[in-house]
């Protein structure tokens, strides 16, 4: 069963989680320590990060730099592999347009075909350090919807350059990003909604959620996509507050808000132990309404949150 045909079934909400592949040149072990930690709680899948290509300029002599390209995560189609044979659980690499070219995201495919990994997360991934708006590769992609193309043109059988093959058996099944406060670079919210409404009419089979603090945001935005036609599971993506930098950090990097009644409290703390214990009674009392609305699952942002999510999951779950 496909992620999506289980996100669609009658179940209680489920648990599941988003990890990051290491940095480059280190080993899969912390992956493997905050799988275990959350374990008990059975996923019912994980999902694995990827990251563009950056630009590094490095010195070979004097004043002279070469300017060289690496990944400073790679390896999300190998751990996906890793955790599926280690857990016997649903993995769900994220495909990005960002830094990749048509050609390898085909052969990336390619390969996870090969693996029988067939559900992914279809996402344009972040613009490059240092532009100010994104920029494709040389025979990349624009917009997420673009690569939603491609997906539902690999599972046809239909390659990048044109010759055909015989359909997939084992179909590619895909989510989606959304935004409960809409994306940055949207002009406003019914665009957002417009555009996220053709990534489903592409092929798209359910959404998942930048993460937010205040759950009227998220059910505001299920509504609005279910007036506008979008009648996939919408996934709401939460992760705990965890250190006092995060209170100018994720408004700053994820465009959200923090709702006033969390900004008082995150103002009176001191430390960063005071921010998690915060972060676990928020998240505690964002899990319980999402879990008592009946959301299909709800997924947590485990980044450097393993122990806060234990907690809250102890509570919740």
């Amino acid at each position: 069963m496909s992620i999506a045909s289980y996100l669609a079934a009658d179940h209680p909400t489920a648990f599941s989680i988003e990890v990051l592949p290491p940095v480059r040149g280190k080993g899969i072990e912390q992956v493997f320590k905050t799988i275990d930690r959350l374990m008990p709680f059975n996923p019912a899948y994980i999902n694995i990060t990827t990251h563009r290509t950056e630009v590094i300029y490095r010195e070979v002599s004097a004043g002279i730099f070469q300017r060289t390209t690496a990944r400073m995560r790679p390896g999300t189609v190998a751990i996906a592999a890793a955790l599926k044979g280690r857990y016997g659980i649903p993995t769900v690499p994220h495909v990005i347009c960002s830094g990749f070219s048509r050609t390898e995201l085909e052969n990336e495919l390619i390969d996870l075909s090969y693996l029988g990994i067939t559900d992914l997360l279809v996402l344009r991934g972040d613009r490059a350090k240092g532009e100010n708006r994104f920029i494709a590769e040389n025979d990349g992609h624009e917009h997420a919807i673009d690569l939603c193309h491609q997906v539902s043109n690999f599972n046809r059988g239909r390659m990048i350059d044109g010759e055909e093959h015989e359909a997939l058996k084992e179909k590619f099944s895909f989510g989606v990003a959304g935004y409960p406060e809409k994306h940055e670079e949207a002009m406003n919210m019914e665009i957002d909604i417009e555009h996220l409404k053709a990534k489903i009419e592409a092929g798209a089979e359910y959404v998942v959620t930048q993460m937010f603090f205040d759950n009227a945001r998220y059910f505001a935005f299920v509504e609005r996509c279910r007036t506008a036609g979008i009648n996939v599971p919408i996934i709401p993506g939460i992760k705990p507050l965890t250190s006092l930098t995060q209170q100018a950090l994720l408004p700053k990097t994820f465009h959200i808000d923090l709702p006033m009644e969390l900004a008082k409290e995150l103002r009176r703390c001191t430390s960063n132990d005071d921010v998690k214990a915060l972060g676990v009674e928020w998240g505690i009392a964002q899990a319980r309404e999402l879990k008592a609305a009946g959301v299909p699952s709800i997924h947590f942002y485990s980044m450097n949150a393993a122990a806060s999510i234990e907690a809250i999951a102890k509570a919740v779950y």
